[in-house]
């Protein structure tokens, strides 16, 4: 998991390092401004955000489905178990 997790987050630093090369060289020849450079990154970043969290999301559904399906005690459930009161 953990793997995944640092393969994931190196493809994503490499391809942000891959478009601010090319959005240099596009600044460099004068099609593009410093300023519509910021906001086309600005702008990728939040799609970027946005599409995390909600993949994060369908992840977190998908392993408490894992954890119903398998009858897997929660956090919740050990807690009940410790509470004397229960």
């Amino acid at each position: 998991m953990k793997d995944i997790l640092y393969a994931g987050l190196g493809g994503a630093l490499l391809l942000k390092e891959k478009i601010e090369d090319e959005l240099e060289k596009v600044q460099e020849k004068g099609h593009l401004s410093k300023e519509e450079a910021k906001t086309f990154m600005e702008n990728i970043q939040q799609r970027g955000e946005e599409a995390y969290d909600q993949q994060y999301d369908q992840f977190k559904s998908m392993l408490r489905k894992i954890v119903d399906e398998l009858g897997l005690a929660t956090k919740a459930d050990i807690e009940a178990l410790k509470d004397p009161k229960a």
